[in-house]
């Protein structure tokens, strides 16, 4: 999997194995200061496989611009006193709880102080500092790590921290822009108007006139957090290699982290995401991401257009304005459907800070340093599986986990397709509607901790990012379903999206042992209609485009057998009701019998096909000159006609086996009540 990547044509593509950026350095491997705009035009190198930079240790932690493990090791080796001071402090803060959960295993206790250990770990954590209260925030979506209830206690951590003084955040605008602040802000606030982990914003006015915020990133930063993965991952190392109920590979989990963080840190690559954000999905007319000024930002100053705007969870001064908050949370799952399933590229930090509405009800985006990308691959998988709970197939689930890599090709799935029984079957038990995306969530979660799962970490992100948005409304409407609002874009994205993977995973929830499932493409369409973008032009061209393909034969095969059934069954229900009326029965005096027993002579399948009709008759855009449009396109496609003989050729097969088996084969008559009189005895000759 890749790692998030602005895709602005800038040779900045990262991955977890080489990550890089885009660095000048001189002939013997320093960075070399040059204006934002110059690098632009300049030959790049990675700072990864700089030969100069890989032969020797870094000199100062501010020459490692991205997460590199080794030049971070080969930076501590040589000072390890720096080691030994923060792991006394880490040691002296984890003692109290440590001895707290030796003592709950000893007496047993362990369930029922399962809380208060977790609460404990939580205040732990905020007490280390900000790499740790990362750490806590990103345990908050790994069930293969913690326990469900220590998950939720690590939502609840906060990176809010005070501000530093403004002498040291003048001094590293001037330091990152290449002039004196006053140069380019006509003012800036006093003080920040809000102080995080990483870093502090002021509200600001350029000399232009453009009001804007500018981030300035906290002194000592790139050395404190650095310090503490480099620790992390001697631990996780050490956990991986002796501890055996340990499944996951923590230094890998460790390395994810490192990246991440070391992209949050590099404000020039926040503003690269923003910019892409705003590409994808700031075209949505509801819809609003900042504006970012290049021209000054740097790697710890961030300048970015100032956003007016109400938190989403303000559900009163929202309502005061006359904007309705139920309305905005569902542009926010559009949205974030979007970024998930159609583009790849999401936000993975949407807590309410970053979630700002303005007053004319647009729903603003803030805060683009958390940012992940999902492949391809990862995005159809994921479709499928929701196909699969559809069809409660347990097994396909089960290998979809293993396509996903949340599970090694080796596991043995036996166990693991009758829990996902047990988890699924319930939920689905409910209608869209009515499920809740946070109890599917939290069991799932407690059988990704019971079963050998390892979590992606584009999943831990993605489901962070759901969760945290479930939480946000149902905080705004109890009553409030993500899941029921996205169905929609599922379904629209089923009927139209060209990709193979999706075509088969249509076809395989319309076609279920055998039969047409009328009443699943019934919801389909009456869901996908509610998008708003669904195009039924789209759907149909696709449609006709993929019936008549090669890739298509098997459906047309189906919807021609199918055809046939249902005219012999309405013929036979027809002569039947004929037969009824005039009182007529047949040559053997019993009445004829259906050449599919299973089903009743009439069936609800015309009932339903008819609903169907009317539901595409319903849909906005469609009428006479679409349909007139239409039918010479369907009439001039060979496959068509091959369609309707095999229908013909059906209908006449089941109408000749019908007429057999009523009229040729000899029935065993039981009833001497309809006995024909006996022969008189023949004369002697």
């Amino acid at each position: 999997m890749s790692v998030a990547s602005p895709d602005l044509g800038r040779p900045s593509e990262l991955d977890t194995s080489t990550a890089a950026s885009t660095v000048i350095l001189d002939a013997a491997g320093r960075p070399v200061d040059m204006p934002i705009a110059a690098v632009e035009d300049q030959p790049t190198v990675t700072a990864a496989k700089a030969p100069a930079a890989a032969t020797r240790p870094p000199q100062s932690l501010e020459d490692i611009l991205v997460y590199d493990p080794e030049a971070i090791a080969a930076f501590y080796r040589r000072r390890p006193l720096r080691i030994l001071f923060r792991l006394v402090e880490i040691f002296w803060l984890a003692a109290g709880y440590v001895i707290g959960l030796l003592s709950d295993r000893l007496t047993g206790r362990q369930k029922i102080n399962e809380k208060k250990r977790a609460a404990g770990l939580r205040i732990m954590l905020t007490r280390l500092g900000p790499a740790y209260i990362k750490v806590g925030q990103a345990l908050s979506t790994r069930p293969d790590l913690v326990s469900p209830m220590t998950m939720t206690e690590m939502v609840k951590l906060q990176d809010q921290l005070p501000p530093f003084s403004n002498e040291i955040a003048m001094r590293f605008i001037e330091e990152e822009i290449g002039q004196p602040p006053e140069n380019v802000y006509a003012n800036l606030s006093a003080m920040p108007v809000a102080a995080a982990s990483l870093g502090q914003v002021y509200k600001g006015q350029l000399q232009t006139g453009e009001t804007v915020a500018v981030k300035v990133q906290r002194p000592g930063l790139a050395e404190q957090i650095a310090k503490d993965i480099y620790i992390l991952r001697i631990l996780a190392n050490w956990a991986t290699n002796n501890i055996s109920q340990i499944r996951s590979d923590l230094v890998s989990i460790v390395d994810e982290f490192g990246t991440r963080i070391f992209e949050e840190m590099d404000y020039t690559h926040e503003g690269e995401n923003a910019e892409r954000f705003a590409d994808l999905y700031g075209c949505l007319p509801e819809i609003l991401v900042p504006g970012i000024y290049p021209q000054y930002t740097g790697r710890r100053v961030l300048t970015m257009e100032w956003i007016e705007g109400v938190k989403l969870t303000e559900i009163e001064r929202l309502r005061a304005q006359g904007i309705d908050p139920t309305h905005v949370i569902e542009v926010g799952v559009q949205c974030s459907l979007r970024q998930l399933l159609e583009h790849g590229f999401f936000h993975a930090d949407p807590h309410p800070g970053n979630l700002l509405v303005t007053k004319d009800g647009k729903l603003a985006y803030l805060d683009f340093g958390m940012m992940c990308q999902v492949e391809p691959y990862q995005r159809y998988g994921l479709i499928e599986a929701i196909v699969h709970m559809v069809n409660r197939d347990f097994e396909g689930l089960a290998q979809d986990y293993v396509n996903l890599e949340f599970l090694t090709p080796e596991t043995d799935l036996s166990p693991i397709v009758p829990a996902l029984a047990g988890v699924f079957n319930n939920a689905l038990g409910a209608s869209v509607a009515e499920l809740n995306l946070k109890s599917i969530t939290d069991e799932f979660s407690a059988l990704m901790y019971e079963y050998p799962f390892r979590v992606p970490a584009y999943y831990a992100l993605i489901i962070r990012s759901l969760v945290t948005l479930d939480g946000i409304a149902i905080s705004v409407d109890p009553d409030f379903k993500v899941l029921s609002k996205a169905y929609p874009y599922v379904a629209r994205r089923l009927l139209t999206d060209p990709a193979p993977q999706l075509r088969g995973s249509l076809q395989a929830l319309l076609f279920q042992d055998g039969s047409f499932r009328w009443n699943r493409l019934e919801n389909l369409l009456k869901n996908a209609g509610n998008s708003d973008d669904y195009d039924l032009d789209q759907v149909l061209d696709q449609t006709f485009e993929f019936l008549f393909s090669e890739r298509g034969r098997f459906l047309r095969d189906r919807v021609a057998d199918e055809l046939a059934k249902e005219i012999d069954k309405a013929g036979y229900g027809l002569v039947q009701q004929v037969a009824r009326t005039l009182r007529l029965q047949g040559p053997s005096k019993t009445t004829l019998t259906s050449l599919d027993r299973s089903d009743s002579p009439v069936t609800s399948s015309w009932e339903q096909a008819a609903r169907i009709l009317r539901i595409l008759r319903d849909t906005p855009g469609v009428n006479a000159t679409m349909l007139a449009n239409l039918l010479p396109k369907l009439i001039a496609q060979p496959e068509a006609r091959n369609i309707g003989r095999r229908v013909v050729n059906g209908v006449v097969q089941r109408l000749i086996a019908r007429l057999i088996r009523e009229f040729l084969v000899t029935k065993p008559v039981t009833n001497p009540a309809v006995l024909p009189p006996a022969l008189p005895p023949a004369r002697a000759a």
